[in-house]
């Protein structure tokens, strides 16, 4: 599925003119009083097709990933709320299958990006983690409490949330369902020049496996 051996190459370079056009602007957001502009649904994207080779929908309803993938966002550089993961699964659309567990058996990988700060330097930094909704018993098993509670009424929401580790030395991605440690893809962590990558472990998409943590 990688595209080629040097695959963190260009995303550094993406993480680089990322980094460098929020900078430039964030400025005059924070001149004007507006939140920063900054596109992290779309860079999440990116970043991802980039690392893995899957390429998006040319604008198309659906997946954000041609094969059916999804990629979901969180940025905290800037943030004046709390940034989460939000719509991670499938409900309260007009799809026959949104809000039940078969919209988990169309999704071969769900990407969880998030822009932090890593905390012995606070240097700016960007994790990967990604999930096999398909293969994945664990992160199921959450997924199903949290539908089966959603049809009794007592999640009343469509939007299934999660809390990612912000600018911790962690995993464990948290749901009021169940709290799990996601297999970790990529870290690049930003130094004097520029980003660099820490960590990155192609193997995850074919057999990583969450773990449930208490």
């Amino acid at each position: 599925m990688i595209k080629h051996p040097n695959a963190t190459k260009e995303v550094v370079k993406l993480l680089n003119i990322q980094y460098d056009s929020f900078m430039e602007v964030k400025p005059y957001a924070d001149k004007y009083g507006h939140p920063h502009p900054s596109d992290t649904r779309g860079w999440s994207q990116i970043i991802v097709s980039s690392l893995t080779g899957i390429k998006g929908i040319e604008r198309k309803k659906g997946a954000d990933l041609d094969d059916g993938s999804d990629v979901k966002g969180a940025n905290t550089w800037g943030a004046i709320d709390t940034p989460r993961f939000n719509g991670c699964i499938k409900a309260g659309t007009k799809s026959d299958i949104s809000g039940t567990m078969a919209s988990l058996d169309q999704q071969p990988h769900i990407f969880f990006v998030l822009w932090d700060f890593e905390p012995i330097r606070n240097r700016e930094r960007c994790r990967i983690w990604v999930v096999r909704p398909q293969r994945d018993a664990v992160f199921r098993s959450i997924c199903e409490i949290w539908y089966r509670k959603r049809e009794t009424g007592e999640i009343g929401s469509n939007n299934f949330q999660l809390h990612p580790p912000r600018n911790k030395v962690s995993n464990v991605i948290r749901n009021t369902c169940g709290n799990l440690e996601y297999p970790l893809l990529f870290s690049a962590v930003r130094g004097d020049k520029g980003f660099t990558v820490t960590y990155f472990n192609p193997d995850v998409l074919v057999n990583g496996q969450c773990q449930k943590v208490d």
